[in-house]
């Protein structure tokens, strides 16, 4: 059965939106990185400052950060900490108290459902570059990330604190004794596991085509404890006045939307302009006034998709082709070589030399911390 066909929270919903490029998110997303960076032993106003930010940053959640900023602060931290497994204990300080207004509203609901249908449609007012969706496949239920972001780094990282994240806001909505099924980790096996075991307690699955918790669709179903509805009703306002804000970015809806169709094989104009209600010559007219082509558009998805595959995973050739729907492997080097000027090979090389020249680097500052925190 396609697991993206039957949705749990259709795409014809409002899709939430992005703002271009580089999008501005709560530093919130990441507030548990002072606590993370303190428990390894080092100073967080140092280790921050090495990484070119400022403990200040994190005195409100509400603060603004670049979705790209986001992404190199837990890269640099990661390599400044020696800690490969940062991205991963940052995500466990989260949780639903994590998400602001929209976790509030999340808890405001009747049941385990509907909590997460309202953190699917809003998940965009607490973080955009990436978003979640939840899927029901028969008796299964998929809770998924997904970094749609072009460029962005340490996407592994990203990926494994946002599974963690997830788990929290399952355990705060269904029990602490709550685990998944299965957790499926789009990166690498890494060489000391039993972090994840100890946050995850669940089966976990290494170079993963994505991100996600697979666990029994029953749950959807677990009853809350019942709130004041009258609080929800004013949560429901605040969140309405945030979504007219974000009516007129198309181009970043239709990217989020087709980094999920992009792993359905549902990437036909027909099929997307569908999941917009609208004729595709409509949605091309759209774009065109934006300067943007849906070809182009689904080319800057399909590379995206391939390069965290790339860099992240040890997934062969054959396997990221057939990721993106291609028939072959040759079909794939040809694309990836018109996209990036290297065939795939070549660029998963290249990448991995610069990663082992930067570790190089920062180990060498990491020692200098080391050895000014000690004078």
């Amino acid at each position: 059965m396609d697991t993206r066909v039957d949705r749990f929270a259709p795409l014809r919903l409002k899709t939430p939106p992005a703002t271009p490029r580089d999008p501005i998110i709560r530093i919130g997303a990441v507030a548990g990185v002072p606590g993370v960076i303190r428990s390894l032993g080092l100073d967080p106003a140092q280790v921050l400052a090495e990484a070119g930010f400022d403990l200040s940053l994190f005195d409100d959640p509400n603060n603004p950060i670049s979705f790209a900023a986001r992404s190199r602060l837990i890269a640099r931290c990661a390599a400044l900490t020696d800690c490969p497994h940062f991205g991963l204990l940052v995500g466990a300080q989260g949780g639903l108290q994590s998400l602001g207004l929209v976790g509030l509203f999340a808890e405001y609901s009747p049941d385990v459902g509907t909590a997460l249908r309202s953190l699917v449609r809003f998940f965009h007012h607490h973080l955009r570059g990436a978003s979640i969706d939840v899927v029901v496949d028969g008796a299964l239920a998929i809770f998924d990330y997904t970094i749609y972001q072009p460029g962005t780094e340490a996407t592994g990282q990203i990926g494994a604190g946002a599974m963690a994240g997830a788990v929290n806001i399952m355990r705060g909505l269904c029990g602490a004794d709550w685990n998944p099924g299965e957790v499926m980790l789009a990166h690498r096996r890494p060489a000391d596991v039993e972090p994840y075991r100890r946050i995850f307690r669940a089966p976990i699955r290494f170079d993963a085509e994505q991100n996600a918790l697979i666990f029994p669709a029953s749950w959807l179903s677990h009853r809350l404890a019942e709130r004041e509805p009258a609080i929800r009703r004013l949560l429901q306002e605040k969140i309405d006045a945030l979504e007219a804000q974000f009516r007129d970015e198309f181009p970043e809806q239709l990217r989020r939307v087709l980094r999920v169709a992009l792993l359905t094989d549902r990437t036909s104009i027909e099929d997307i302009a569908a999941l917009f209600s609208m004729q595709p010559r409509t949605l091309n007219r759209r774009l065109n006034a934006f300067g943007l082509s849906f070809q182009g558009l689904v080319d800057e998805g399909r590379y995206e998709i391939a390069r965290q595959a790339l860099v992240d995973t040890d997934m062969n050739l054959s396997h990221v082709a057939a990721l993106l729907d291609y028939s072959d492997a040759s079909s794939f080097v040809r694309a990836f070589q018109r996209w990036s000027g290297k065939t795939p090979s070549q660029w998963r090389a290249d990448q991995r030399t610069r990663e082992e020249s930067k570790r190089g680097d920062q180990a060498i500052a990491l020692d200098a911390s080391k050895d000014r925190a000690t004078e």
